[in-house]
């Protein structure tokens, strides 16, 4: 009996173990033996990733037999890659990491970085996932496809002026960081990627974070942020030439090229870019360039960086759009525009301008006629980093910068009053001339500079911690000349009519944690953030040139708090919660006084998700709710200076569920995508009209107010999707289809059906072939097709209106983007 029982046993044994799915097991130790914790590892030919415990020790279960890739990456330490032939239930692995200088560089992004611990959302794109994509087109492009994104470009190609919005949240709340110095203009908060063309060609890695994410340097993300990590040193001398040409004039050539390490200490590499491109918008030419240039020195534990890049474009200007009236081709209502916006006035001042209205295609055109109506800006930064891994538990970071910006815009002005410029009236035979036509310049003189510091320690078992800081002062100086007039009265050549300094200084830190406790991982973030701000001078407001002086300071304290729990390397959920706090920007102070000055915003942000990875399939589910206090809108309502100044609303929200997945059925096809499905609401406001038909007894012209509750917010979209197939049906040859989805969104605030982008469906198409032949490391040719299907749409516009005659009369504008359009490259690497 016992005979029997024992072999039944066995047999049952041997027939369970038979049915359990194949095994990695690992340890990962340093080189004296001792267990290295949080190694990233990723099983390439899946989407399986972990990391080490506190013990050194990894697993991937539920595998299939066969030949995996395995990648090991820790921070300090040479990255490794593994080819491991699975034919049993178990497969051990074990390896030791070297220590390697090199990494010491990702000292500067790493303190402002979400990794696979943190309890928050964000995205990574890696230096390949950018290299497929660059073109030459600017790097709100190259994200289009992440989630909650929606991307626009005023000339309609992705060349020029591009903006991008995360969530619907404006520009200027997303927080933008290259190897961690600020972006973002101190006083506008706006980040002009104009002004670095190319610089994708320089990018090594970029991360997303949505939501408030974890602290960084600058002003509070309140939607999200941009993390730019600029090229790492390479060990092998190269050079590179990558050349784009397409639709619209477009030609891009990029040269670059790297010593290597030489002698094992010293590296220089350096790039130089031109972009030219007439745009798709009639007249909406760019003409860029920009260069970057990193030199470093490598000790045993320390690395001293410095990089210096540049911008320089002139853009002709198309951000006035193109009436909806003449979108709509009806030409009743472009002739009812054609008056109501006192046309031939402006620059239309004969037949042929007047004609280019009514009879110029609607999709390019282009209300801009002078041709020196122009953005002139160059943009030079200069960043010095210093890296030191005392021991492989604590590295520090330190780095200086210097951001200088100069430049301005040209316009051409019809009919200026002289009191406008602080001219005389001139008496010339007997008639009075009080205004006049002009070309004027609007210049920024900008310096921006600082020093940032990070101390990372890790017990190497759970704890983490990281202590960084800062303190960055701006310098900046804003007036506009008069370079030609028809009458210029007393005026000379480069006349400043206006002329105003301002000073921001900043001084913040934090400090985070992390501690994992089997398999939770507990976070802490705790940011303290002071600001002086102050302008004196001449600025121009409501039309006049008046004298502003304000000083104003404030102190936020921005905590974030979360958890994550991975009950196996398959399956885990995070939670968090953070405040923001952010000042109002330039426009904000200058269009209002003391008495009128908008009050500061709040958010308060909640991020909870679930995550699942397997061999053939990733699915990342994430909810979100942003509950701004007082955050600042455009009402209409016009303030005690005459302008129409952002208002604070107590209560506004956005709430939402973003879902991303991925399915990989074989290694050549990988099938990807996500969906985001929000709302975002005011909770109530009041949307002030002007009224030209009513006048109280000064003149004063009275404002109609309108009451409104639970409207969406401007911009932003309930759903918005993307679809991505990548096929590699032989070696070397991939094909990627990107589909994307935006849905209706409002011009303003009011939820009005009159003042709407209507929802589109873009799908662009990209080609490319790589070999390593005669003598080459690559040779690369691709195309892209941008908007395959010629889809006919707009994803960006303004709208303003007013009563008169009794009637509420509207003007929406819009920025068409361009239908069907090329582009097509060629690249070779040294």
């Amino acid at each position: 009996m016992f005979r029997l029982t024992f072999m039944l046993c066995v047999g049952f044994s041997s027939i369970a173990f038979s049915q359990l799915k194949p095994k990695i097991e690992g340890l990962v130790s340093d080189p004296n033996g001792l267990p290295l914790s949080s190694v990233n590892i990723q099983l390439m030919e899946s989407y399986l990733k972990t990391q080490t415990d506190d013990k050194g020790l990894f697993q991937f279960t539920d595998l299939t037999l066969g030949t995996y890739s395995i990648r090991f990456t820790r921070l300090g330490y040479a990255s490794k890659e593994l080819t491991v032939d699975v034919k049993d239930n178990l497969t051990r692995i074990e390896l030791t990491l070297e220590p390697v200088v090199l990494m010491i560089e990702e000292i500067q992004v790493s303190a402002i970085r979400a990794t696979n611990q943190t309890p928050t959302t964000y995205t990574n794109l890696n230096k390949e996932e950018l290299a497929r994509n660059n073109f030459g087109q600017d790097i709100p492009i190259l994200l289009q496809s992440t989630p909650s994104t929606v991307v626009t470009s005023d000339a309609g190609t992705g060349i020029g002026y591009t903006g991008i919005r995360i969530r619907g949240v404006d520009p200027t709340r997303t927080n933008v960081t290259i190897n961690g110095v600020p972006l973002n203009d101190a006083e506008s908060h706006g980040v002009y990627w104009v002004n670095m063309p190319d610089f994708a060609s320089s990018t090594d890695n970029i991360q997303i974070q949505r939501g408030v994410g974890t602290s960084t340097n600058g002003a509070a993300a309140f939607g999200a942020s941009i993390n730019i990590k600029s090229d790492n040193i390479e060990k092998k001398a190269y050079a590179e030439i990558d050349n784009s040409a397409g639709s619209f004039g477009t030609l891009r050539t990029t040269v670059k090229a790297g010593t290597g390490l030489i002698n094992d200490h010293f590296a220089v590499d350096a790039r130089l870019s031109r972009i030219q491109s007439d745009g798709y918008v009639d007249r909406a030419s760019a003409n860029l360039k920009s260069f970057y240039l990193s030199g470093a020195w490598i000790g045993k534990k320390s690395l001293i960086k410095a990089n210096v890049f540049s911008g320089k474009e002139v853009t002709y200007q198309s951000w006035y759009g193109v009436p909806g009236a003449k979108l709509s081709g009806d030409q009743d209502s472009l002739l009812q525009h054609f008056y109501n916006n006192y046309y031939p006035g402006g620059l239309y001042q004969n037949a042929q301008d007047s004609i280019n209205l009514f009879s110029s295609d609607a999709r390019t055109y282009n209300y801009y006629r002078y041709q020196n109506e122009e953005d002139n800006y160059q943009q030079d930064h200069y960043q010095l980093h210093f890296s030191h891994q005392f021991s492989p538990k604590v590295a520090l970071n330190v780095s200086g910068h210097y951001t200088r910006g100069k430049g301005y815009y040209e316009q051409y002005r019809y009919n200026e009053s002289f009191d406008v410029y602080g001219l005389d009236t001139l008496f010339v035979g007997g008639d009075t001339i009080s205004t006049t036509d002009l070309i004027r310049r609007r210049w920024l003189d900008n310096h921006f500079y600082g020093g940032l510091f990070t101390l990372t320690y890790t017990n190497q078992k759970r704890l983490n911690l990281i202590f960084g800081g800062g303190a960055n002062q701006y310098v900046g100086g804003h007036f506009g000349e008069l370079i030609w007039a028809r009458y210029a009265s007393q005026s000379e050549i480069g006349d400043h009519y206006y002329d105003s300094d301002a000073l921001k200084t900043e001084i913040s830190g934090f400090v985070k944690a992390n501690y994992r406790v089997k398999k939770w991982n507990l976070f802490a973030d705790l940011q303290l953030r002071s600001l002086n701000y102050g302008y004196t001078g001449l600025a121009q407001n409501a039309g006049e040139i008046v004298p502003v002086d304000q000083r104003v300071h404030f102190l936020f304290f921005n905590p974030k708090i979360g958890f994550r729990y991975d009950w196996n390397t398959k399956n885990g959920i995070y939670a968090s919660y953070a405040v923001a706090n952010r000042e109002p920007v330039r426009d904000d102070f200058i269009q209002s006084t003391a008495n009128s000055r908008p009050k500061p915003e709040q958010l308060q942000n909640i991020e909870a998700g679930y995550q699942h990875q397997d061999n053939k399939w990733f699915t990342r589910l994430n909810y979100f709710l942003m509950q701004y206090k007082d955050q600042l809108i455009l009402t209409g309502a016009i303030n005690d200076v005459g302008e129409y100044n952002r208002t604070n609303v107590a209560r506004s929200y956005r709430t939402g569920i973003e879902l991303e997945a991925g399915y990989r059925p074989i290694k050549a096809l990988s099938l990807t995508g996500n969906i985001t499905l929000s709302q975002n609401k005011i909770a109530a406001f009041s949307e002030y009209v002007d009224n030209y038909d009513n006048y109280d007894s000064l003149g004063n012209m009275i404002q109609d107010v309108i009451e409104h509750t639970n409207t969406d917010i401007a911009f932003s979209p309930r759903l918005i999707a993307a679809v991505g197939i990548g096929y590699e049906p032989i070696k070397n040859l991939e094909i990627n289809i990107l589909g994307k989805y935006v849905g209706e969104q409002f011009l303003d605030n009011t939820s009005s059906d009159q003042r709407m982008l209507g929802d589109y469906f873009v799908t662009n198409l990209a080609l490319s072939y790589s070999i390593a032949k005669w003598g080459l490391k690559e040779l690369k040719l691709g195309i892209q097709v941008n908007n395959l299907f010629n889809e006919m749409y707009e994803n960006n516009g303004y709208t303003w209106g007013y009563v008169y005659g009794g009637q509420r009369i509207t003007e929406n504008y819009y920025y068409p983007q361009a239908g069907r359009h090329f582009l097509a490259r060629l690249s070779i690497r040294l």
